[in-house]
């Protein structure tokens, strides 16, 4: 996978609005809900821990500082999802990072998702 198709990617979800038709499935949704605050918007935090990981993981690398304290529920999440993908190389990350997310645009099928996918492949 090569960084321009990641940094497409990363502009693509940096640009998605929370409450747009690309959403997650509620399996999905869930996953979110047991590791933050009940409440949120299911897909800002979702899009934060699902492609986060991948993100930190490209651009610094494995986790390189301790774990955020007992109260920053967020801190936690997202220290925690990033942990979780320690070892992996930035290459890895990259192609998780864009499959994630060209995953959630095929499954929304709109004529949006289809332009983001086809961005994507000719990056």
């Amino acid at each position: 996978m090569s960084q321009a198709k990641f940094e497409k990617a990363v502009a693509i979800v940096q640009s998605l609005p929370k409450e747009g038709p690309i959403q997650p499935t509620q399996e999905e949704q869930l996953y979110v809900l047991l590791y933050l605050r009940p409440g949120l918007p299911a897909f800002s935090p979702y899009r934060r821990l699902q492609f986060y990981k991948y993100y930190k993981q490209a651009t610094v690398g494995d986790v390189n500082t301790s774990r955020p304290g007992m109260l920053d529920f967020v801190g936690k999440a997202k220290w925690d999802a990033w942990k979780s993908v320690e070892g992996t190389s930035k290459e890895e990350a990259y192609a998780k990072y864009v499959e994630k997310l060209i995953e959630i645009l095929k499954r929304a099928d709109t004529e949006e998702a289809k332009k983001y996918i086809a961005e994507i492949e000719a990056a």
